[in-house]
């Protein structure tokens, strides 16, 4: 598989005290580098895959709700990276560590199979032009890797504002011979917190859906 990138790669400075926690702050809260080891790296508690978790607000909200769940979370860019380094440090969360980088050869290259309780991703971009529709998040060769890296019974979870990306998403995890659709359609919204990209598309009227598909 190419690595197609399935983000916006943005350009922007940052600030010094930004630079300065990604540089002191992601060594402790980082992830080791090689193969992932679900047994350790939060004590044998379950362990979740964030994708792009934006500024971090929900990332800290679920972790701090669900302390018996160890997330990783990813984002490219650097400002949200700097914001949730900074809030791990604050409140003292030991369930929470981040990668600064793509999360497809992250997860291709060094999650081993089988071994996660659940992967999220809120709110990828829709890419809505069909000739950008190839860098979607949830595209047929990606959730295939997804769904292997799922230990049975582990969940994908994703939600979208945009609904001609919702029918593509359900289409495209329905098709995925590894999963089943545990609600037979939308879930319940009960399982994270508001996003807020979520906010500004319930400002905008858009209709929100949530996506809960099983590991067989």
């Amino acid at each position: 598989m190419s690595d197609i990138r399935t983000f916006h790669a943005r350009r922007g400075r940052i600030s010094a005290a930004q630079a300065e926690a990604v540089r002191t702050l992601l060594p402790r809260y980082g992830v080791p580098e090689g193969t992932l080891d679900v047994t350790t790296i939060f004590g044998g508690r379950p362990v979740v895959v964030e994708i792009g978790f934006g500024l971090g607000d929900a990332t800290v909200e679920m972790a701090e709700t669900d302390a018996g769940t160890g997330i990783v979370a990813l984002d490219v860019h650097t400002p949200g990276v700097a914001r949730l380094l900074l809030a791990i440090e604050e409140r003292g969360l030991d369930n929470v560590r981040v990668v600064h980088g793509d999360a497809v050869p992250f997860v291709r290259d060094r999650v081993p199979a089988g071994s996660l309780a659940a992967v999220r991703a809120f709110f990828p971009d829709p890419w809505p032009k069909a000739r950008h529709h190839k860098r979607r998040l949830v595209r047929p060769d990606l959730v295939a890797i997804l769904a292997a890296r799922l230990r049975p019974g582990g969940v994908v979870h994703v939600a979208t504002d945009w609904a001609p990306y919702a029918e593509v998403m359900r289409e495209v995890l329905d098709a995925e011979p590894l999963l089943r659709d545990r609600y037979d359609g939308p879930a319940p919204r009960l399982e994270r917190p508001l996003t807020k990209f979520e906010r500004q598309g319930l400002e905008q009227g858009h209709d929100v859906v949530d996506l809960v598909y099983e590991r067989r």
